[in-house]
């Protein structure tokens, strides 16, 4: 133990650099924009980029169920198949599947 404080009092300045460049190192890895930073800020914009994705999407299929409102054959296929409306003369057979 003796022998470690002579050397650390003997060079003073080499230990001091030694020691500036360990916390130089610190910083870079786990300061504010670190490393570790980064890697965090570019897996959560990935994950962004993919929720931006799925939305354009959900408003593009919007869009699309949008004009087919004007159509009034697709209103009348919205009809028969979610609310199970059918014209007069027809028989309507419903089919549960278990």
């Amino acid at each position: 133990m003796a022998d470690i404080w002579a050397y650390i009092l003997s060079r003073p300045r080499k230990i001091f650099l030694l020691v500036l460049a360990g916390i130089f190192v610190l910083w870079i890895v786990f300061g504010d924009y670190g490393v570790l930073a980064r890697l965090r800020m570019e897996a959560e914009h990935s994950m962004l980029k993919n929720r931006q994705q799925e939305e354009e999407s959900k408003i593009i299929e919007n869009n699309r169920k949008i004009k087919l409102v004007d159509d009034p054959a697709a209103i009348e296929k919205i009809a028969r198949e979610k609310y199970n409306f059918s014209r007069d003369e027809e028989t309507l057979f419903i089919i549960e599947e278990k």
